[in-house]
């Protein structure tokens, strides 16, 4: 009767707990487990469940009723738009702002800038889909801004996220566009330098300014507040600069 009683109250605390479900750009996949880590070391007893994806698969997720309690953008065009349609308790805000780099896994000549892309050894040339990474539509404006759309339009092969975009790159393309913060990954920083990368220059493409929100499916929740807060703590903010990301 005893050890009945003890299952009883185990289940009861089980059906109680609740795990809070985070949707998360793909560029924030390297920074997401040391940013979760330290959220955890603060508050032992919130458990967090991340969905990696392009912001705008994301979003329509979020749209369609997924349950998410926070969504982490690379811009703010969609948690602005979810917000504008209802699926946010308040207002999304800046957390971060990400760059973008031309990075390969051999050794390149990147002095040359974008037009080392012309060359005939560059065949194959990664990118993140414009119409649902944020990433991608900063490198399409890239570009078309240098004028080499036109010209590279044949190389192009694109990844649905960021993220994809990175896989691409290492195994399957000459080189790509990818978010910085992907760098400073332990499994990356033998190609954070000038040999393997090279910073687009910012004057190329609209800032990347990296959006949260808290959404609807949160309401009354204390512990996401407590999540959602936490990304603009000093903790959190030490960490994403770490990973390459500048504060709003």
């Amino acid at each position: 009767m005893k050890k009945l009683f003890i299952a009883s109250l185990l289940l009861g605390i089980n059906l109680f707990a609740s795990t809070l479900h985070i949707a998360v750009a793909a560029n924030v996949s390297y920074a997401i487990k040391p940013l979760l880590q330290a959220f955890k070391q603060q508050h032992p007893s919130i458990d967090v469940e991340v969905n990696l994806g392009s912001s705008g698969k994301l979003t329509a997720q979020i749209m369609h009723g997924a349950r998410y309690d926070i969504f982490l953008s690379a811009n703010m065009l969609y948690p602005d738009k979810l917000a504008q349609n209802g699926f946010t308790l308040k207002e999304p805000k800046v957390y971060a702002q990400g760059a973008l780099v031309l990075l390969s896994t051999q050794k390149r000549d990147f002095t040359q800038g974008l037009t080392l892309l012309q060359s005939p050894s560059i065949r194959r040339i990664a990118m993140a889909n414009p119409k649902t990474a944020p990433y991608g539509k900063a490198t399409l404006e890239v570009l078309q801004k240098s004028g080499l759309y036109k010209t590279l339009h044949s190389k192009l092969i694109y990844g649905e996220s960021v993220g994809q975009t990175l896989s691409f790159t290492i195994t399957a393309a000459d080189v790509g566009f990818v978010a910085k913060s992907a760098l400073f990954a332990p499994q990356m920083k033998k190609y954070n330098n000038k040999e393997h990368s090279y910073e687009i220059n910012t004057q190329l493409y609209s800032p990347i300014k990296q959006g949260i929100a808290l959404l609807k499916h949160a309401k009354g929740n204390k512990e996401a507040s407590t999540l959602y807060n936490y990304f603009f703590s000093p903790t959190a903010q030490t960490i994403l600069q770490n990973y390459g990301y500048t504060l709003p």
